[in-house]
């Protein structure tokens, strides 16, 4: 078996953490100020935030660069419609509002979060073939 735990360089782990919270109600699983581990309420990791500069691995290492340059985070939920709402209550701007994604045919909206990373938020599908 193989998993993914997607890692980002954040300027604050702690900020981060709480928005990525209330937009998508995941919780803390693990660290503090450096490192945190999301998950989501069946206790999967969905995302891990780790401060810029923090132990030198080598693409985390200058906050100076724009964040988030050939990366997409891709959200697939049976949430999109709470997600979105969520965005509205925290009143976090949005890049593109709600639409049909013509190549999915699926629902979509996206939004950049603290740091700049740009996130498409879909509603859950499987990919065919």
């Amino acid at each position: 078996m193989t998993e993914i735990d997607p890692i980002i360089a954040v300027k604050n782990v702690e900020a981060s953490a709480k928005w990525y919270e209330a937009v998508f109600g995941y919780s803390r699983k693990h660290g503090g100020d450096v490192f945190a581990v999301l998950v989501d309420r069946n206790d999967k990791i969905m995302l891990c935030l780790h401060k810029w500069g923090a132990h030198e691995h080598p693409t985390m290492v200058n906050p100076n660069i724009k964040p988030g340059n050939g990366l997409i985070l891709y959200f697939r939920t049976e949430s999109m419609e709470e997600v979105r709402k969520n965005v509205e209550r925290i009143k976090h701007p949005v890049d593109e509002e709600i639409h049909v994604n013509p190549s999915s045919t699926k629902k979509e909206f996206s939004l950049r979060d603290l740091d700049g990373y740009y996130l498409t938020i879909t509603e859950f599908h499987r990919y065919n073939g």
